[in-house]
């Protein structure tokens, strides 16, 4: 682990302005502050450490969250509609606290430290989530099948739950904007193979996590429905101990970034040119009648301030610009936040048996998700991108922009399927006799909601990779912390917007008769509210085309920018 002592400073000051030397990763540095050699340090070998250690965090934190409406509608006896509102609640605040944490990173901590930190956190909120189902008076068995109801949680119960809850989200503040960027730090872009490396690393990435999620989804979901919500919950803690221990034995092989300098985040940096303007127009007024050397020297000052002050301006007009794109995207997040809510519950009310007695958890289906984007991922890698590049001659052979767009109409048609499927559901439902009974499976099999969860997947493949790429690689190189705390922000906003969706159509459909997200799924209209979506998405769909035309990426120099770390 590099220190932040002033030897380490000193290796990076020699390094800046260092040439083309081969053996050595440019502006890059040792566990010992010591310039990396390109032999021994960073590439794929760093990156699979980073790589094993995303997926035991995403391990963990799906198996909190994929199975969260289960447990607030069943052992917490939250309504439906409340439920879905607090985890869309939850999320957002989970994914938009990496703000924070890359903040952190970038202007104090480094991602290194701020990795550690968070794992810490990780642990702690992990620990006190599966203590808080003990405090539960029918036991942590409670509510799982075969088992009698859980009594209402007590008052100690819901504080322990949803503070432990805030805990992982705030650990995932810290630990998601500042894994992916390290991981892809081991990487040199000026490099023309690491260059060819570091594009593909975000495909392995996403890959690599979404084959740990499918894991998770399938024996933690079944774990939580049948044998305790303490030990579903104790599982992610012990996993996430591990993904610790794997980080710190990686730490004598990887590369470090530091900046040159005091290190400011983007947020500091912009406060600092905001006071110095101040500072020089309070000066310039206050002396209207001063001699013309007194007017020269005020002249001096100002154009000093604005001359130190340049490159603050072109990272923040960067950032600004990247904004239609990012609020363009948000309806796309709002379908996202679905799979883990309505999906679910929807699930619950099918035929889930296979073979003799089996019972497939209602979760355990976003596993399709996990699974389209493991297959099609290499596929996607392997066979498009290189069809693709023999028609136009780019290295990703699309641009990132036409990727997350092919993803959104995706999720488009996604929408549009899981609101026909819910529709076959209440039409059989009724014709079963089963309208007010909704505790008796509809005669109707969980097969019908796969291609859905497909669809959502093979969106993922698209959208979700081309975002990362696109906020990692479209932000200026200091703040690639803050680049990827962007893209998580999308789907931060885009869960508050659900939550708030969903809030305000159940009071306006309760005062109305019925509500769409009834306790009751066969006497709701889930249906109407994936229309709803599927329209949102269209018109999202048009403003994001027309954006992702007229904008200009940024050009790519061959100077070696140094990065906060």
């Amino acid at each position: 682990m590099p220190s932040s002592s002033d030897p380490l400073l000193a290796s990076a000051d020699g390094m800046a302005g260092e040439g083309g030397d081969d053996d050595v990763a440019l502006a890059a540095v040792d566990h010992r502050g010591r310039p990396a050699s390109r032999a021994s340090t960073g590439r794929w070998r760093s990156a699979l450490f980073i790589i094993a250690v995303e997926i035991a965090e995403r391990f963990s934190f799906y198996g909190v969250s994929a199975n969260l409406i289960s447990y607030l509608t069943g052992p917490l006896g939250e309504e439906l509609a409340k439920a879905a509102s607090a985890i869309n609640l939850w999320n957002g605040v989970a994914q938009l606290v990496p703000l924070l944490g890359a903040a952190l990173a970038d202007s104090w901590l480094g991602r290194y430290r701020m990795i550690l930190l968070a794992s810490l956190l990780y642990i702690l909120g992990l620990a006190m989530l599966a203590f808080s189902t003990l405090l539960s008076s029918g036991g942590h068995k409670c509510g799982t099948a075969g088992n009698t109801p859980c009594p209402p949680p007590s008052g100690l119960q819901m504080a322990a739950f949803y503070t432990s809850l805030y805990m992982v989200a705030l650990a995932q503040g810290g630990h998601k904007p500042c894994v992916q960027a390290f991981g892809a730090d081991q990487f040199d872009e000026t490099h023309p193979k690491e260059a060819v490396s570091r594009s593909s690393f975000f495909n392995w990435w996403y890959f690599g996590i979404c084959a740990g999620t499918a894991v998770t989804l399938i024996f933690l979901s079944y774990v939580q429905d049948n044998i305790g919500w303490g030990l579903g919950f104790g599982i992610p803690c012990v996993v996430m101990a591990f993904a610790l221990a794997v980080f710190l034995l990686g730490t004598r092989t990887y590369r470090y970034y530091v900046s040159v300098g005091k290190k400011r985040s983007l947020f500091a940096r912009a406060g600092e040119a905001f006071a110095a303007w101040r500072s020089s127009r309070r000066k310039s007024s206050s002396s209207p009648l001063a001699a013309p050397e007194s007017s020269a020297r005020v002249d001096e000052e100002q154009q000093e301030v604005v001359a130190s002050n340049a490159d603050l301006i072109e990272e923040a007009k960067s950032v600004l610009l990247l904004f239609p794109i990012w609020a363009t995207c948000l309806i796309y997040a709002v379908a996202f936040s679905q799979s883990s809510t309505f999906f679910t519950k929807q699930a619950a009310t099918l035929d889930r048996s296979v073979g003799h007695g089996l019972q497939v958890p209602p979760a355990a289906l976003q596993t399709f998700i996990s699974v389209t984007i493991v297959v099609l991922m290499p596929f996607y890698d392997r066979a498009l991108v290189p069809l693709a590049r023999r028609y136009t001659g780019l290295p990703s052979g699309i641009t990132m922009l036409q990727r997350i767009g092919i993803g959104m109409v995706l999720s488009l048609v996604s929408m549009v399927v899981a609101a026909l499927v819910e529709a076959r559901r209440l039409r059989v439902a009724a014709d079963a006799g089963l309208t007010d009974l909704p505790n008796v499976p509809v005669p109707m099999s969980l097969w019908w909601m796969v291609p859905q969860y497909v669809l959502f997947g093979a969106a993922d493949v698209f959208t979700m990779v081309g975002l990362q790429e696109f906020f990692y690689d479209q932000v200026p190189d200091k703040m690639r912390s803050l680049g990827l705390s962007l893209y998580l922000s999308i789907f931060g906003i885009g869960s508050f917007i659900s939550s708030g969706l969903v809030s305000g159509i159940d009071k306006a459909t309760s005062a109305r008769g019925h509500s769409w997200f009834s306790n009751n799924l066969n006497r709701g209209h889930l249906d109407y509210f994936y229309w709803l979506i599927a329209g949102l998405s269209a018109l999202e769909l048009l403003v994001y085309v027309f954006f992702a035309v007229i904008f200009k990426y940024k050009k790519k120099t061959s100077a070696i920018a140094t990065t906060a770390d």
